[in-house]
């Protein structure tokens, strides 16, 4: 862990700004950003559900696109 000290006759915003390059350089501010939206990992089974249930709803669209109830989307 890095410790910042303030020098005597250092100006605050001079501090300000070697504290903000150290820890940007000691990554400890993305870790913590990282970590504090944490989302739970998936299971194997609900992975497998997503993907089956947009399977069906491709194949469903298909239906409509090919029956004229759809527009047509161009993709970029």
């Amino acid at each position: 862990m890095a410790d910042f000290k303030r020098k005597p006759g250092e100006s605050f915003e001079g501090f300000l700004r070697k504290f903000k390059r150290g820890l940007k350089n000691s990554k400890r501010l993305e870790k913590a950003r990282s970590k504090q939206h944490l989302e739970p990992k998936t299971t194997k089974r609900l992975n497998k559900k997503k993907a089956l249930s947009g399977i069906a709803l491709q194949k469903k669209n298909e239906i409509l696109r090919k029956t004229g109830k759809l527009q047509e989307t161009r993709r970029h």
